[in-house]
């Protein structure tokens, strides 16, 4: 006989994440037993809790329902079972974390690293994604998120700014020739990175003592993943406009050369945020005070 509470841990997973596969990466399981799980609980009630097609899945009339009861539910045996945990100094069990891509691989993921060899006891499971996480309904304790906030039910701890610049290689600027202030910028490739929620950046700006100027920019090419700018920045294709942390190398080895030094680079507001309200565990509290100590600039 299958768990009841798994099974609306199942369900309630299934009808957040849109597919029995969804459901079973984040929970760790296999897509059939998700399947299973959902299954048991229809028989027990009798009736069916999500119409299921080839292509899409959506909750029944009774399904909705029971899907709020559930997702209460499991959300207090979770905050149940963590008591222990609450109560204890030492920092133990997994973590889900959520970050953007590219800072998640260059700038956190070193210091996940160390956190996770001075904290035997905890995992963390690192998602690294460019859209928008809801905290409370995707069941991430903390998020590293870039860029202005909404207002939310949030807390939201300021980090340093995410801090930009713009490069390109030697074989480019001996083609294209060197901007010196950031209207030259007008006449080059400036290579635009697509957000997952919006086109490329059409203005890059900067400012020089306390005056801002806004540089129009254009691209033939546009990317929606940093990695594959930077390859085309190496090639000598254009100017890209990136984080520091992850230009670096290149910029050490010589293959890109910093542009407009003179010239501040648009520095980006970044924050640590986790639920108001939640009992925070020994893990989440050192996470949040290493995060804060790590990145506070």
């Amino acid at each position: 006989m299958l768990d009841r509470l798994t099974g609306m841990s199942a369900f309630v997973m299934a009808a957040e994440s849109g597919s029995y596969a969804s459901a079973a990466e984040r929970l760790g399981i296999s897509p059939q037993m998700v399947a299973k799980h959902v299954a048991a609980l229809e028989h027990r009630l009798g009736a069916r809790l999500l119409n299921r097609t080839t292509r899409r899945q959506s909750l029944t009339e009774l399904g909705n329902a029971y899907y709020e009861r559930c997702k209460h539910i499991v959300s207090e045996a979770q905050a149940a079972d963590s008591l222990a945990q609450i109560m204890s100094d030492t920092p133990r069990g997994k973590l889900k974390v959520t970050a953007p891509v590219t800072f998640g691989s260059y700038s956190l993921m070193p210091f996940v690293t160390i956190f996770l060899r001075h904290h035997p006891g905890v995992e963390i499971d690192l998602h690294l994604t460019d859209r928008y996480v809801d905290l409370v309904e995707e069941g991430y304790e903390v998020a590293f998120r870039i860029g202005p906030l909404a207002n939310s039910s949030l807390t939201a701890r300021p980090l340093a700014p995410y801090r930009l610049l713009a490069c390109a290689a030697p074989d480019y600027l001996a083609q294209r020739g060197t901007p010196c202030t950031p209207a030259d910028l007008e006449n080059h490739e400036c290579l635009g990175y697509a957000y997952w929620s919006r086109p490329a950046d059409r203005e890059w700006q900067f400012s020089k003592d306390g005056i801002v100027y806004k540089a129009p920019v254009a691209s033939r090419l546009q990317v929606n993943e940093s990695k594959a700018l930077l390859s085309a920045a190496l090639d000598g294709f254009g100017i890209v406009l990136g984080a520091e942390d992850f230009l670096e190398p290149a910029l050490r080895s010589g293959e890109l050369v910093r542009l407009l030094a003179d010239f501040d680079a648009p520095n980006r507001p970044m924050h640590l945020l986790y639920t108001a309200n939640r009992q925070r565990t020994a893990k989440l509290r050192n996470f949040i005070d290493a995060a804060l100590s790590h990145f506070a600039g």
